[in-house]
């Protein structure tokens, strides 16, 4: 089997026999297996992270800078076959994936730099022979969980997050598209990271969780996934007295506004939908377009749509891939077929496309009343919902009906209207006239059912961040 399990500095394939098999998304075929680590694995990785976490904390913030700025140009310099690896197994087109490794290399860069700049402050004293500190310290050893939909940009915040705070980490990566975690871990041994600082594990989800959230040694928990899942893990940490991050589902509106140029925004709804075969976290799937416009979007929104070949994520003629797994178009099929019967109108798309490997059209559906399951839950595919909206107040509510509260959307040409939609707007980002969301220096994170905490900017490297207060009387009084 593969060594892809890397503990306490060496690429193992575990102690036990178990394994999951690596399919291509394209054709549906196996092309790997990946080992799966046993608690005893797990226990020797926990040790491991709680050697490298005394050694990395006492390492400088400059020491510590220089080694991700090293991983970061290896990212840089192995994108493509890193790239590959991903389309290969998650599927999406090879461009996307490059655009991915190249954006996981900036935010190592930033990790890099703004874990140099973990300032503390020095607050004044009431007496004149007291010195009283806030002091910034890595809050330990982490365990993380990134998913399969980018596989490589949501290890590498954590990763990156972790270990600019001077934290160790055990990274949990998805199994169905290891190689790309593989050779991203990889960039940071060879970038000179010791032994015991960073580890790479697969396995079964809930026992892997559930031992290492359990741990004395852990004390941070970051997961990006379903909220169903958040909620468990959030119970587990929550149990421990853990902190955690959650970057969880969401349903982000994508509103419409009166005056605006249909064509072009159609045309930008159809890039941000159709991404990673709308596999993206923060997807727009509502798309709230006012009465006037309605028509005139639906048509050039659809015309973008059923443009789009889909193919093999390593054709460069492809503009949308398959999805990732059988599960995800059972569960795209489920969500059309309830909408139909629930009485909406098919513009595009619908259907599962050939018969060899995991594809699903572009489908856009139109006048989808509320009941229908694709308006309560996170469609997570290439599926679009657009229905009209008469007044700026009812847009706002129906985007904040839900409990979602991670992305949202809205293209307007009125200063006043952009201010109420970003105010009005219940989410942890809102975008307004743009895609403007996971840039390296900016915050990631949602509100309510979305999760809680940032990954990205400040915000992201605070979160590996404890502040202890010192308070310092120059001598002992007489």
């Amino acid at each position: 089997m593969t060594p892809s399990l890397f503990i306490a500095g060496h690429w193992t394939a575990g102690c036990g026999s178990r394994s999951g098999p690596v399919l291509d998304p394209a054709t549906g075929e196996e092309v790997g297996r990946v080992p799966f680590a046993e608690a005893a694995d797990l226990d020797v990785a926990l040790a491991a992270a709680a050697r490298g976490f005394a050694l990395w904390r006492a390492t400088s913030a400059f020491e510590r800078s220089g080694v991700l700025r090293r991983a970061a140009a290896l990212l840089r310099e192995r994108h493509e076959a890193i790239a590959t690896a991903i389309t290969r197994e998650q599927g999406k087109p090879l461009g996307e994936a490059k655009l991915e490794v190249l954006g996981a290399a900036d935010h190592v860069d930033w990790g890099a730099e703004e874990g140099r700049r973990a300032y503390g402050r020095v607050i004044p004293a009431r007496a004149p022979d007291v010195t009283q500190m806030v002091v910034q310290e890595p809050v330990g050893p982490v365990a993380a969980f990134s998913p399969w939909n980018f596989p490589v940009s949501q290890l590498v915040r954590k990763i990156a997050g972790a270990l600019a705070a001077g934290c160790s980490i055990i990274a949990k990566a998805p199994e169905e598209t290891p190689t790309s975690a593989v050779l991203t871990v990889r960039c940071f041994e060879e970038a000179g990271l010791p032994a015991g600082v960073l580890q790479l594990v697969f396995g079964v989800p809930a026992e892997i969780s559930e031992r290492l959230i359990a741990s004395p040694v852990i004390r941070k928990v970051s997961f990006t996934g379903s909220v169903a899942v958040g909620r468990h893990l959030s119970q587990l940490a929550g149990r421990h007295l853990k902190r955690a991050t959650m970057e969880l589902g969401g349903h982000a509106p994508f509103i419409v506004g009166a005056g605006v140029d249909p064509a072009p925004v159609a045309a930008l709804a159809a890039q941000m939908k159709f991404r990673n075969a709308g596999q993206v976290c923060v997807s727009p799937t509502r798309f709230l377009v006012h009465e006037s416009l309605f028509e005139s979007f639906v048509e050039a929104f659809a015309a973008r749509a059923s443009a789009l070949t889909l193919g093999s994520g390593l054709d460069p003629a492809t503009g949308m891939g398959p999805l990732a797994q059988a599960r995800r178009v059972q569960a795209v099929e489920a969500l059309v077929r309830d909408a139909v019967d629930e009485g909406a109108e098919i513009r595009t798309g619908g259907r599962r496309a050939g018969n060899q490997g995991f594809f699903f059209e572009p489908t856009i559906l139109t006048t989808v009343p509320l009941a229908a399951r694709v308006l309560n839950e996170e469609p997570f595919g290439p599926i679009a919902v657009v229905n009209p909206f008469a007044a700026l107040d009812d847009a706002i509510a129906e985007a904040n009906r839900l409990p979602f509260g991670l992305a949202a959307y809205a293209m307007t040409n009125g200063l006043v209207e952009a201010e109420k939609l970003g105010a009005g707007i219940e989410a942890g980002m809102v975008s307004i006239n743009h895609s403007g969301l996971a840039l390296p220096e900016t915050p990631f994170g949602g509100i309510k059912d979305s999760g809680h905490g940032s990954e990205g900017g400040v915000e992201g490297l605070r979160a590996y961040l404890q502040d202890k207060f010192v308070s310092r009387r120059h001598a002992l009084g007489g």
